[in-house]
C-alpha cells in the first residue's frame, strides 16, 4: 500500500519507514525541505502558508501522523506550549482542507497522540483506553490533537494512538537517562517510584503497521507495554545491562521542578497505562515485554 508520513524523519518516522519498506509498503514523506532518502519520495509542504505539493495526497491509501513539536525539548512558556499545540494540530487540519478540496479518499488515517491524554502524573491508578481524560496541559494538548484528527471525514478509518515513553537508542528518553549512568553519575528522579510506561520503538513501529493493516482497528490505542516499571526499577536495570553502579541519592524533585519549571512533570510524573484493546481486542504480540530484554536489546547493540 502506498504509505504517507508526516515527520517521517523522526526518531520514530525513520525506523517505522524501515520495517514498512520491508514489508513491501511503498513509503512517501511530507517534509518541509527535499531529502534524499533512499525507497521514500518526499513532497514538500508549508504548514504556515497551507502548502501542499500536488502529487502528495493523491495516491495515498493511508497517512501516518507524526509531526510534531518535541514535548521535553524546552521549558514551557505560554508561547512553547501554543507551538507544541500548533505544531499537532495545524498539520492535520492543512491535511483534512486539501482532502476535502480534492476528494481524495483514504482506507486510514492513523495519527499519534501519547498516554499524556490521561496527565501528566496519575499515581498509582490502573489506566486503559476508557479512563477519562486529565486536565493539565499534557492532558489538554492531547485531547486537542485528537479530537482534530477525529475531523478526517475522507478517512474509512480512524486510529489513534496513544504512545508511551518510547525506548529507542537513537533519540527519546533512553539516551538522556543513560548518558549519566554511563559516566558512572546515574541516579533515579525525584522520588523513583513514579510509573514508567514504556515501549520498544520496533513494537511501536509494529503497532502503527498493525493499525494500517489490520481493518477492525479503530479508536484510540495505548501504544505501552504490558509491564510498567518504576523509574527506580528502570535507572537500574540500565545500570545492570551497562554494567555500571548507582551510588548517587535520587535527585529531587524539587531540583527537577526548578530546573524544568512545569515540564519538570515530564520525569517526576508518572502514569500507570495498561494496553486493554491491543491485548484484548487486536492480539497484538509484543517482541519486548520486560523491561531488562528491552534495554539489552538497545543498549547492547
Amino acid at each position: 500500500m502506498n504509505i504517507l508520513i508526516t515527520g517521517g524523519t523522526g526518531m520514530i518516522g525513520h525506523r517505522l519507514t524501515e520495517l514498512l519498506l520491508q514489508k513491501g509498503h511503498k513509503v512517501v514523506y511530507l517534509s518541509r525541505r527535499k531529502e534524499n532518502i533512499a525507497n521514500v519520495a518526499i513532497y514538500q509542504w508549508d504548514i504556515q502558508k497551507g502548502f501542499i505539493e500536488a502529487g502528495a495526497l493523491e495516491n495515498a491509501d493511508y497517512i501516518i501522523h507524526l509531526a510534531g513539536a518535541g514535548i521535553a525539548d524546552k521549558r514551557w512558556s505560554n508561547e512553547r506550549k501554543q507551538e507544541i499545540i500548533n505544531s499537532r494540530i495545524q498539520p492535520i487540519e492543512l491535511i483534512n482542507k486539501y482532502l476535502k478540496e480534492r476528494n481524495i479518499q483514504l482506507k486510514g488515517f492513523v495519527s499519534a497522540s501519547a498516554i499524556g491524554y490521561y496527565g501528566g502524573d496519575t499515581g498509582e491508578t490502573k489506566l486503559d483506553e476508557n479512563s477519562p481524560a486529565g486536565n493539565d496541559f499534557l492532558a489538554e494538548c492531547t485531547q486537542l490533537w485528537e479530537s482534530t484528527a477525529k475531523k478526517i471525514s475522507s478517512a474509512e478509518r480512524i486510529i489513534r494512538i496513544r504512545i508511551g515513553i518510547v525506548l529507542s537508542e537513537k533519540g527519546g528518553a533512553l539516551p538522556k537517562l543513560v548518558q549519566p549512568i554511563r559516566f558512572g553519575f546515574g541516579a533515579a528522579l525525584g522520588s523513583g517510584k513514579q510509573f514508567m510506561s514504556w515501549i520498544h520503538i520496533d513494537d511501536l513501529c509494529e503497532i502503527f503497521i498493525k493499525a494500517i493493516e489490520d481493518k477492525t482497528m479503530h479508536g484510540a490505542y495505548n501504544a505501552v507495554s504490558p509491564n510498567p516499571v518504576r523509574n527506580q526499577e528502570m535507572t537500574s536495570v540500565a545500570a545492570n545491562v551497562l554494567k555500571k553502579p548507582l551510588w548517587l541519592p535520587n535527585i529531587p524533585s524539587f531540583i527537577l521542578k526548578l530546573v524544568f519549571g512545569e515540564m519538570g512533570i515530564v520525569v517526576t510524573g508518572g502514569n500507570f497505562v495498561q494496553n486493554k484493546r491491543l491485548s484484548q481486542e487486536s492480539n497484538f504480540k509484543y517482541k519486548f515485554t520486560n523491561i531488562k530484554e528491552a534495554l539489552k536489546d538497545l543498549l547492547e547493540k
